[in-house]
Parts: C-alpha cells; structure tokens; sequence
C-alpha cells in the first residue's frame, strides 16, 4: 500500500526557488550583464554616448608627429629610499584593507588617496610593487590623468610610445604625449590571439619600462580582466642547469613587427625601429632577485644559439609564462581602479572578453635602468628558503 502523503514532503527544486524568492528582485542583486541582445546598442545609441562621454580627450588617436631618439639617463629607484623593514607604515596608514591576492604576486588596496602621497610614501610605493610586482588601489576618482602623470614622473622618465596610440587630445599639454591609450569598444571586435599576448611593454628600448601605472576610466560590467605573470617565480620553476645556462645569454628584442603592423594599417610611425639586446635573466637593482627577461610580443632570438635550439627554449618560457598558476595574478577591473607593475619583471596579458561593451584605460609607464645580469644575485625561492630554515633551525628546506 501507497504511504499517505504528508506536510513532511519537500518541493520540487522549481517550487523551493520561487518560494524563497517571492518578494526578493532577482535583478537587484546579480552584478555583470550577460546577456549579449542587452548589450549591443544601435548606431544611434552609440553616437549619442560618445557625444555625452567624459573622457573623449583620451580616446585612442594616432597623430602623424616624429619623436626624438631616446636619450640614455641614468636612474635611480626611488624603493631604495625606502625603510626596508617598516612594512609600508607610512603608505599604508589610511589603508581600509590590504589583501595579498597570492603569495608571490599581486596586492590590492584600498582606502589610500594616491593624489595626497608625499615623498615617503611614493618611495614606499615603488618598494611595493618591486616586491609584490603588482599592486592594485581600488576607487582612486580624484586621481585624473594629470595626477596620474605627476605620480609616474617621480619614479623616472616618462616614456613615449612610438606606435601605439596617444590621446585624441595630446596637445592639450605637453605630457599627455606618454599617455598609451588602451580601448576596445561595440566597433572593435577582439583579434584572434589576443588574450595569449603575454609581453612586457617596450622591452626593445636600451632602457626598458620600469614602473608602470594603468588607470581604468570605464570598465565593463564583466570581463575585461588583466593577468600578470612574475619573472621571479618563471625562473624558479626552471631546473638548476638551465638556470644556469639562460644566465649567460642574451636576447634580442625590437619592435620592427610593431612598426610593420602600424603602417599596414596605414597609421605613422613617430620614431623609427629599434633592436636591442637584453639578459635573458635580469636581476632586479631594488630585491637582487632573478627575473627572467624575455616575451613573445618582442624577443626573436637568443644570441649565439641555433635557431631551433633558441625558438625551442623561448617557446618553452612564453608557455610556462602563460601557464604557470603560482605565478600569475588576474585583476577584475572597476572604474577608477589603478594598477601599478613593475615591467621589468613582469609579463601581462588582456582578455578580451567584453565585447561590445567599452573598456577604456590609461597607461602612464617610466624608464628603469638599463637590463642587467649581476652573477651574486639570488632567486626568490632561494631567499624565501633561506629565511624558512633560520627560523626553523635548519641547515635548508628541501624544494619539491
């Protein structure tokens, strides 16, 4: 005999839902629009924003003007000002929160007002993103481009783009020359490969970037992040021999592809091609770290080696570069969000995830001394290890 049915009996998965639901706007709290219909906007639609957007000066234009060669200038990072061993006391004493994303990677802050550092605490800035390599501050809408440029003239000279794209309005003042726009919007649809374009910006230059900021003035309402990737931790995960082995080579770097790409569309070059040669293993002048120097968007070759014997080691780094967990760190964008990296030890690549809706930054990026290779530097594993066994006692930690 069937048993008698009971108040004990739960509903079905559908009844449970839109039971507890009842009353509750659905919409209220689901945050990032999927639904691609809601998103693609009439011509019309699109003309009337760009009429109505805030930050049109600094939309991506390519003005035919030459730029003058890149005079060698010798600097100093502004970290090694820095107390080593304060834990960032003056940077971070009007911080609200301070997450440590991964370990050896990324930190994102947030209640610090960037527009009010004094000296100290930019020193102490530059000492955490050589440490930390990425370093995030949430909300900065008093931090407009200018401030952004000020900010990024402390830590070394500027560096101007020769082929990527300057602000509509570049004339406007005489720095927003350095500004590199980055934009994507309903009228530019993603290229095949381009969120496998791990690279580090400009490593071609005899003095490549150093400190680097990228302030997001509209950012859509999902995707659209950013990953980085530490050169610290790609090159502790080689083995002992091939360390040693990359530690005595060089790389050569240019950006004749660049060039090529910009007059194929029929866009000016504003400085002429340059290769240059670089270590494929740089250490880092504020940590003493080993870094591995290469990326696929400008290293061709390494010097002296056979072609297939470079192309295979290169090809092996870009894939540990993109694949590699422990080293990376990806960013979920809100406006007004500022990232800082250090390029020297850095590769990083964007998603482009987000079409058609608009996503809109602005990169300001500094000089940093010339890519050398110092024999009695250390790797991270190495120091991180060291420090483990002292406080254990011990004579080292095995690695695994």
């Amino acid at each position: 005999m069937a048993p008698a049915a009971t108040s004990s009996v739960k509903p079905s998965a559908p009844e449970a839902i839109k039971a507890k639901t009842i009353g509750h706007d659905i919409n209220a709290i689901i945050s990032g629009e999927i639904d691609f219909e809601k998103l693609t906007i009439t011509p019309e639609e699109s003309k009337a924003k760009d009429e109505a957007y805030e930050f049109n000066f600094l939309r991506p234009a390519f003005p035919d003007i030459q730029l003058p060669a890149i005079p060698v200038k010798e600097e100093q990072d502004k970290a090694l000002l820095a107390d080593p061993n304060n834990n960032y006391a003056n940077l971070l004493r009007d911080a609200t929160s301070v997450i440590h994303v991964n370990p050896k990677i990324g930190t994102e802050i947030t209640g610090v007002d960037l527009t009010t550092l004094d000296d100290t605490q930019k020193n102490e800035l530059a000492l955490l993103i050589a440490r930390r390599l990425v370093v995030v501050f949430r909300g900065q809408e008093k931090l407009d481009v200018y401030k952004q440029l000020e900010l990024g003239k402390y830590f070394g000279e500027l560096h101007v783009n020769a082929n990527t794209p300057l602000p509509l309005g570049y004339d406007q003042h005489p720095d927003l020359k350095a500004i590199h726009v980055v934009y994507g919007d309903e009228k530019r649809r993603p290229f095949a490969d381009s969120s496998t374009f791990w690279h580090s910006d400009v490593t071609y230059e005899v003095q490549p970037a150093g400190y680097t900021s990228l302030k997001s003035l509209e950012a859509p309402s999902t995707g659209g992040d950013t990953l980085w990737s530490s050169g610290y931790a790609l090159y502790d995960a080689l083995s002992p021999s091939l360390q040693k082995y990359l530690e005595k080579l060089k790389a050569t770097h240019t950006s004749l592809e660049q060039g090529q790409t910009i007059q194929k569309l029929g866009l000016p070059i504003r400085r002429p091609p340059i290769t240059t040669e670089h270590p494929i293993v740089r250490t880092h002048p504020v940590t003493g770290f080993k870094s591995i120097f290469v990326d696929k968007g400008f290293t061709r070759n390494i010097v002296g080696v056979p072609r297939s014997e470079s192309d295979a080691i290169l090809n092996y780094l870009y894939n540990l570069s993109a694949t590699l967990q422990e080293a990376q760190y990806r960013l979920k964008w809100n406006a007004h969000d500022i990232a800082f990296w250090d390029n020297r030890t850095t590769l990083h690549s964007a998603v482009f995830d987000y079409y058609p809706q608009r996503r809109h930054g602005i990169r300001v990026t500094t000089q940093a001394e010339i890519p050398y290779f110092d024999p009695n530097s250390k790797s991270q594993t190495e120091v991180i290890e060291a420090a483990i066994a002292a406080k254990r006692g011990d004579q080292h930690v095995p690695r695994n």
